[in-house]
């Protein structure tokens, strides 16, 4: 094969053994990498295990894209059955990793079983040990990074989890660069379960490409062209930053636990604020427009700031300074944790404690709390501590009550608040791994089509519609966002924010495997990878399945916006259930959303069809 070695690093540490395993190039040419391969080795080897018991496999997965000069392709996927969830999880991150991974001679990298004691693996080629992390247990990330860094040279990529991961914190992330993140749905929980702290990658061999003139010449255009777009002066100041005054202006910034789409000191933690801020930019391998926005804090200490961040840890706490939620978003970091649901799940509490439903907590706006709490949740101190540990889902479970609780399928909702917005909702309650927006980010298409009468800059008449084609839009941002960037494994921001062609996308795969892929190749492959990965969560809940489960949160239906000019504004349920059932049309599902057997037929899914039958009746 070309473009893909075809080898897979397998590490037991329960027995403590290593092995390669060979994968076939139909695997390849069918799932493709990344997410593609992670959801094939977990729907083959993973049934009804517990998340974080030794059965749970942790898969590091890369694409034919990593450690090549392609257009911001440092990424890599990290997945395991998700313990926030109970399904599938996974999530990218940018990072040095991806790229000795793949000059190492592997694809992909499958953890399973659990050390006695912290352990953390050491990969240099085909020299791949299993060694002490006892001296490294109970660092945070950074300093993780730092230690590892003076023993192995500066030159490896390193993988790591904080306190929070080994503390099993259900939305623990696997850490890298002091401010890369991966893996929402606890990630980081299930590397902490293994007792494993770290990965380290030192590689140095060629990746076999089958056209290296091609693909330099594909590669300096598709740069060139990000750098001479129209909007990469004011993507390079602010970044997704950018993001808070426009969901701010269109009410849907994540407020005070969602309760609000805007926000009064929006413009404290804007992306003018952060410009003002800024002493350096980090971006990923082979990145040429760099997100990673970095800041003073507070406590005059270096902080990594993006929207996501900031809406989540600012606004939705009710916090207006920047440079306070900086310090919020540090100590994520440095501890392991999910920033997005951190956020959410100290709102949940804020909430529940203004409610009379929690007898003591931080509330909204009270900086010194909110950062206490982040240190009890990440070492699962304290009763509050070890209850908000669990996430959202489970807070409101023990609480009985889930009329604020803001997630879906147990991932708590990343920061677009859809009162008026049900393309959005559907994205949320349809992506793979629970509510995140990187799937479908198809607010900003819906905002843009949107029907609005009357003086288009006062925005007082906007209508909430459920077109068909809201359906439709979901899908093919789900096809290209979750399906062909999560398979490549690339960064899908040249694409989104400086508009970097498409085209350049297939043309760069061919010249690196030569294999010849057509759109509708492709997005056949990103089918394969939705209907399996709902396959997986079909049979990894026992086929008890169900349209619910594809619901956005319920305050977005039974309450309305609290200001601005679409006050009182909210979804309705009924039309939302239209634009489920018109979404699983399209996809080939049944009305439960569940994949039909000619469907899965048709993605060459047959193997699959016999192992959901022994847990529910498929149409």
């Amino acid at each position: 094969m070309k473009g893909w070695w075809g080898r897979i690093l397998r590490v037991d540490l329960t027995n403590n053994k290593v092995w390669v395993q060979e994968y076939s190039p139909e695997i390849a040419q069918q799932f493709i990498g990344g997410r593609g391969l992670a959801i094939k080795i977990l729907w083959d080897e993973v049934k009804g295990a517990d998340p974080l018991g030794p059965e749970n496999k942790l898969i590091f997965a890369s694409g034919p894209f990593n450690g090549l000069p392609t257009p911001s392709g440092g990424k890599m996927v990290v997945a395991a059955k998700s313990p926030l969830t109970g399904g599938y999880g996974d999530g990218n991150l940018g990072t040095m990793a991806t790229v000795h991974l793949r000059k190492a001679g592997y694809d992909a990298i499958v953890v399973e079983g659990k050390a006695k004691k912290p352990v953390y693996l050491y990969i240099e080629n085909d020299n791949v040990s299993i060694l002490s992390a006892e001296g490294l247990w109970g660092l945070d990330t950074f300093k993780t990074e730092e230690e590892l860094k003076k023993i192995h040279g500066k030159n490896v990529g390193i993988l790591s989890i904080g306190p929070g991961g080994e503390n099993l914190v259900r939305y623990a992330v696997v850490m890298s660069q002091e401010g890369r993140a991966a893996g929402r749905p606890g990630m980081g929980a299930v590397m902490g379960s293994k007792k494993l702290k770290a990965v380290v990658i030192k590689g140095t061999k060629e990746i076999p490409v089958a056209d290296k003139a091609k693909l330099r010449e594909l590669s300096k255009e598709a740069y060139e062209a990000i750098r001479n777009s129209p909007a990469y002066p004011f993507w390079h100041r602010q970044g997704t930053m950018a993001a808070v005054e426009w969901t701010n202006e269109n009410s849907a910034l994540p407020t005070r636990n969602f309760s609000d789409g805007s926000f009064e000191f929006a413009r404290s933690i804007d992306g003018y604020t952060l410009e003002g801020m800024k002493v350096k930019q980090r971006g990923c391998p082979y990145c040429n427009m760099p997100c990673g926005n970095v800041v003073l804090d507070a406590e005059a200490q270096e902080s990594e700031l993006d929207y996501e961040n900031v809406a989540l840890l600012g606004s939705n706490l009710g916090l207006g300074k920047l440079n306070e939620v900086s310090v919020l978003n540090r100590l994520a970091d440095m501890y392991g944790l999910d920033t997005i649901s951190l956020g959410v799940s100290i709102s949940f509490v804020m909430e529940a404690v203004e409610r009379g439903l929690l007898e003591e907590g931080p509330t909204f706006g009270d900086f010194k709390g909110a950062k206490q709490l982040i240190e009890d949740i990440a070492f699962r101190r304290g009763e509050l501590g070890n209850f908000a540990a669990e996430g959202v889902m489970r807070m409101s479970q023990k609480l009985g009550d889930d009329s604020f609780a803001m997630h879906v399928k147990g991932l708590e909702t990343s920061g677009y608040n859809c009162f008026i917005y049900p393309a959005m909702a559907l994205a949320f309650g349809t992506s793979s791994i629970g509510a995140h927006h990187k799937e479908a980010w198809v607010i900003a298409w819906e905002i843009g089509t949107a029907p609005i009468e009357g003086e288009q800059a006062k925005r007082v008449e906007y209508k909430i519609t459920y077109e068909p084609e809201k359906a439709a839009k979901v899908i093919e941002l789900q096809r290209l966002r979750g399906g062909l960037f999560e398979m490549l494994t690339a960064c899908r921001l040249p694409w989104v924010e400086v508009g970097l062609s498409l085209d350049y996308y297939p043309k760069l795969l061919e010249a690196i495997t030569g294999v010849k892929y057509t759109w509708d190749d492709l997005y056949r492959a990103a089918d394969r990878v939705y209907a399996l990965i709902r396959a997986y969560w079909v049979r990894e809940f026992n086929g008890n399945w169900d349209r619910k489960k594809d619901y956005p949160p319920k305050r977005w239906f039974i309450e309305g916006l609290k200001s601005g000019p679409y006050k009182g504004m909210h979804l309705e349920e009924d039309k939302y259930d239209k634009l489920l059932s018109e979404y699983y049309r399209l996809r080939g599902w049944d009305e439960r959303g569940i994949p039909k057997k000619e469907t899965l037929k048709e993605l060459g899914l047959d193997f699959v069809i016999p192992e959901l039958e022994k847990v529910t009746k498929l149409e």
